[in-house]
């Protein structure tokens, strides 16, 4: 059986490396994603999302999943099942400002996929490391 310090350590340690792939892949499909033509032109003020910062987003908000991962490995009796539930549930909840942020179509669901793309690598990655003993 693992000791409260060493789980957290690899719980930290995944979800730094987990947060490095979420970035580089994120950052790769935005790129795939301007090469085909989206703009990821930002309506308000017709400025045009830049490609390391999606890498930006994507880290800070893989970061704050981790912090929510150790927060349940400390407080909750069930931390992997708490962590997707919640996880998931923010993921919804993230594609929502995509879609009404009145970007056009492809930036729309170019946003969208991205979320789903970060949510793909960081989701599973904690999940595994809160379920194994």
């Amino acid at each position: 059986m693992w000791t409260r310090p060493h789980r957290f350590r690899r719980l930290a340690v995944t979800g730094l490396v987990a947060t490095l792939a979420a970035m580089v892949t994120t950052t790769l499909a935005a790129a795939l994603a301007q090469a085909v033509g989206v703009d990821f032109e930002v309506p308000d003020g017709g400025e045009t999302i830049p490609l390391p910062g999606f890498a930006v987003v994507t880290g800070f908000f893989s970061v704050v999943g981790i912090v929510i991962a150790v927060a349940l490995l400390r407080w909750s009796a069930r931390p992997a099942e708490r962590f997707v539930l919640t996880a998931v549930s923010l993921t919804a909840i993230s594609l929502v400002p995509p879609l009404i942020a009145g970007a056009n179509t492809s930036t729309a669901t170019a946003l969208v996929g991205l979320h789903l793309v970060a949510a793909t690598v960081m989701i599973p990655a904690l999940a595994w490391s809160l379920r194994t003993d």
